[in-house]
């Protein structure tokens, strides 16, 4: 082991009680989006980064396009560090914006209470965890390796919920931050290089609402709706054929996450809304993948309205989000060699690189031609921390280990 890996270890070590506290602190603000008010939080970690000798630039994303996108209020946060001319800048990004905690916990999902080694929160691993990783890991190369040239960009944003337009890619369309190469927050010990894309489409279906004692004066959305449901719903069984050449992912997938509609029980329902993710994989084209789901819809409406001596039903197809797959680029060697090495060696056990079938705001820096993967504190799969159900967690060991991988990359990547 290289020394300086040694000393790396053994400041993380020392410092690690420093890093939980700021961890709980972390998960003690709310960040649920929606509704997504999370400029208290942002506001909140730079205060305590500054209180570490960390200066943040604070970035407010503009009240209207934060409203635009159905949020309340994005404080975008970049702490950059420089270390000399020459040599890479990379950044590290993590998300602080979390879907609402839900029902079902045992543990206050504000609280960030430690039990058996578990820290517990919304967004304990997913990924305000990573907040803490990234700092603390900068923390430590800066105390013990010292580097002389490049530099490192802290970036923690607060709309990956919403597709990070206003996250990474504001900043990114802005020219606040240009790194060379860029590490995400991890959820998993796998160093990841691809991930899947994903398709969000709100689809409404119109009818005509009627008193339910006299249904033929009425159009039932409802009865439609199920209709295209059943449709949409088929498509899984033939996305079972659809595979992907990615290690880690699969096929593609269909979900109606949101149905809403109706007026009250004795009334014909005027009105039904559905809110569908489709998950692409890589070598999906999103352009094709859309217009055959709209194709599905409409054809599918026009077969329930033939016949009717009416208008039948009419339907609305609006996109909400699109956010494209992730290929490695090939410039982002450099950082799988120094990630899978490192973890393998932290871990004691082969950690490799391969795909996932989420979707994440690294593709916006590849589609800027910014080589990045995503690796960071996480348990061996994101099923083992509950992230997006009641009582998510993390591994307190989990933390300190991969926060010992990146400060090592990091040293390595700016040698």
């Amino acid at each position: 082991m290289n020394p300086t890996d040694q000393q790396l270890d053994a400041w993380i070590d020392a410092h690690f009680d420093e890093q939980t506290r700021f961890l709980q602190a972390l998960l003690q603000v709310p960040t649920d989006t929606p509704p997504g008010n999370n400029t208290p939080h942002a506001l909140r970690a730079a205060e305590l980064m500054e209180a570490m000798g960390i200066p943040v630039d604070r970035y407010e994303v503009a009240p209207a396009e934060v409203q635009a996108a159905g949020l309340q209020s994005i404080t975008n946060l970049v702490a950059r560090r420089r270390y000399g001319d020459g040599g890479r800048v990379v950044a590290m990004n993590a998300h602080g914006d979390v879907v609402p905690p839900g029902e079902g916990w045992t543990h206050d999902p504000y609280g960030g209470e430690i039990e058996n080694g578990q820290i517990y929160g919304r967004a304990a691993a997913v990924s305000k965890c990573d907040f803490t990783t990234f700092t603390f890991a900068t923390r430590a190369l800066e105390a013990v390796a010292k580097p002389a040239r490049g530099g490192i960009d802290l970036v923690f944003t607060y709309d990956e919920e919403f597709g990070g337009e206003l996250g990474p890619g504001w900043l990114l369309r802005h020219g606040h931050i240009r790194p060379d190469l860029m590490i995400a927050a991890g959820f998993s010990y796998q160093v990841i290089t691809a991930h899947n894309g994903c398709l969000q489409l709100e689809v409404t279906v119109h009818g005509k609402m009627a008193h339910a004692a006299i249904p033929d004066s009425g159009i039932d959305a409802l009865q439609g709706a199920n209709t295209i449901l059943t449709a949409l719903y088929a498509q899984n069984a033939l996305y079972q054929h659809i595979t992907s050449r990615v290690e880690g992912i699969q096929h593609p997938y269909l979900n109606v996450g949101m149905i809403s509609g109706g007026t009250n029980t004795n009334v014909i329902p005027g009105t039904v809304v559905l809110k569908l993710d489709r998950r692409m994989i890589p070598e999906e084209d999103p352009t094709q993948v859309e217009a055959d789901l709209r194709k599905l819809i409409a054809d599918t409406a026009a077969a329930v309205n033939r016949g009717r001596h009416d208008d039948g039903i009419q339907v609305d197809i609006k996109r909400i989000l699109l956010a494209r797959a992730l290929t490695p680029l090939p410039g982002n060697q450099p950082l799988v060699a120094a990630l899978t090495r490192h973890a393998s060696e932290v871990f004691g056990e082969p950690i490799g690189a391969c795909g996932t079938p989420l979707y994440t705001d690294v593709r916006l820096f590849c589609e800027a031609g910014i080589p990045g993967v995503i690796y960071g504190a996480g348990p061996r799969t994101v099923l083992e921390s509950n992230a997006k159900r009641a009582d998510e967690h993390l591994d307190l060991a989990d933390l300190r280990r991969a926060t010992k991988v990146i400060a090592r990359s990091l040293r390595e990547l700016l040698a």
